[in-house]
């Protein structure tokens, strides 16, 4: 849908806590892109975001009559996707978590010369971009959950030091020293090793069959090449721009935003199609 104006969301949040159907589908549209962004760089893969961002947006719709207009909406939202993907222990890197030494390790030691062609007649180069997207996702798993939390926040969605320390808990003050250093870890690191957005040797198109064989990108699944990019100002409302607090905005091209699965927004539909109506107006978490 069209963005909407703050005046018009708040007229529709009005409208769908006393039960309008349409108006709870217009709030939900106006940040699921936003949820699915968040939990896609929170957890690394395009199903457990796609799973997370179900949840959330659950809890959105289930506690919407909480929201007091207090702060922006999208502020409100941040926070409860934030406290829920900062606890959420059914993605894959919960059980698998993942640290720069062993991606500095395996783009150092893996054997990408001896693995076989494994494209499956799929362009190198479109695989190369999946990967390049994938590898960079990923590699924000290396980070704590705090500090990924905190990266994400500041660098993607370039959220402004007040809002942010908000939405987490923290000083605004705190907030732009952990950014800070967050984001010099990342730069540090991709300059040392990535040859696509830094100084390193590692080229994403070298090592797409190593990829393909450790199950990290599948030329029958590509998630980033399949999604339909969004520009980040459409799923944000007007806010406060990012401080210029280090030298480093510019450094992380790959920070970008995506349309929400077609799965997810057919979730939401079948969850406006139910008794959805009534919880949203008792204000009643559904079970």
């Amino acid at each position: 849908m069209d963005k909407i104006t703050n005046k018009e969301l708040s007229g529709f949040i009005a409208q769908a806590t006393a039960g309008n159907k349409d108006a709870l589908e217009a709030v939900i549209a106006s940040v699921q892109d936003l949820v699915f962004n968040l939990s896609l760089r929170m957890l690394g893969t395009f199903p457990d975001a796609e799973d997370a961002s179900q949840d959330i947006l659950l809890k959105v719709m289930t506690h919407l009559s909480e929201f007091k207009g207090d702060s922006a909406f999208s502020t409100w939202v941040f926070r409860i996707a934030v406290n829920h993907l900062k606890n959420y222990k059914k993605h894959m890197f919960a059980k698998l978590p993942l640290s720069f030494e062993f991606y500095g390790d395996d783009i150092r030691n893996g054997k990408v010369e001896d693995v076989p062609d494994l494209t499956q007649d799929v362009e190198k180069s479109v695989l190369a971009e999946e990967l390049k997207m994938s590898c960079t996702n990923v590699m924000l798993q290396c980070l704590d959950v705090d500090s990924r939390c905190v990266f994400i926040l500041g660098t993607m969605f370039k959220v402004d030091s007040r809002t942010a320390g908000d939405i987490l808990g923290v000083t605004p003050e705190a907030y732009r020293q952990k950014l800070s250093r967050v984001r010099r870890k990342m730069a540090d690191f991709l300059r040392e090793y990535c040859g696509e957005y830094g100084g390193g040797t590692c080229r994403c198109v070298n090592r797409v069959n190593y990829a393909i064989q450790n199950h990290r990108i599948s030329p029958a699944h590509m998630d980033f090449n399949a999604a339909a990019p969004v520009p980040l100002e459409t799923i944000l409302e007007v806010k406060e721009a990012m401080e210029a607090i280090d030298e480093l905005s510019e450094e992380f091209s790959f920070c970008k935003t995506y349309q929400s699965p077609e799965a997810l927004k057919q979730y939401i539909q079948k969850f406006l199609e139910g008794p959805a109506l009534a919880v949203v107006r008792n204000g009643r978490a559904a079970q």
